[in-house]
């Protein structure tokens, strides 16, 4: 659904709480799963989103198990499994060129959410807002942002509408 303003609505989503590299008994890193914990604030979170009328024509994810499995709780949530994407330009260290041309070449009239890690989604956020470091912006795990693009390319083309953390989320009432 292409909005009325023009605008392609990018939904940046970092994914829940995860069991620490040390707790995670793996070799595996793209293995470690969310904690029941970070399960359950995602859940709340994503009701929140829900509540807030918030809609997205696509959920592009990592394949990793932490990002796939706050996608698949988003996508339940909006019963939106079957817009659900895995891809592995969203693996940490991904090339975020790529990841934007992507963007421009195949979703640029539809409202997106990508479910990612750090520094990747901060670094893209950045990237995005033309801001030189991306010092300047930090996403907590579940932490959701949205970002409102006239025409997707890489460097600045993005207006930053507003960042919430899991917990603001969460407190959305109906």
């Amino acid at each position: 659904m292409q909005n009325p303003e023009g605008y392609m609505e990018l939904y940046l989503l970092r994914h829940a709480i995860a069991l620490e590299r040390e707790a995670f008994d793996g070799d595996d890193d793209s293995e470690r799963p969310l904690t029941p914990d970070g399960k359950k604030k995602m859940q709340r979170a994503a009701r929140g989103m829900l509540r807030l009328g918030l809609s997205f024509d696509w959920i592009l994810s990592s394949p990793y198990v932490r990002a796939r499995d706050t996608a698949d709780i988003v996508a339940d949530v909006f019963t939106n499994r079957r817009h659900l994407r895995l891809t592995e330009l969203l693996e940490p260290g991904a090339d975020q060129r790529e990841l934007v041309r992507h963007l421009a070449a195949r979703h640029q009239k539809h409202d997106v959410m990508l479910v990612g890690h750090e520094p990747d989604l901060s670094t893209l956020l950045a990237r995005l807002l033309g801001v030189r470091s991306s010092q300047s912006v930090r996403m907590k795990k579940g932490a959701l942002c949205l970002l409102s693009i006239e025409r997707v390319r890489n460097g600045a083309c993005a207006r930053l509408e507003w960042m919430l953390t899991p917990k603001q989320l969460g407190l959305v009432k109906a």
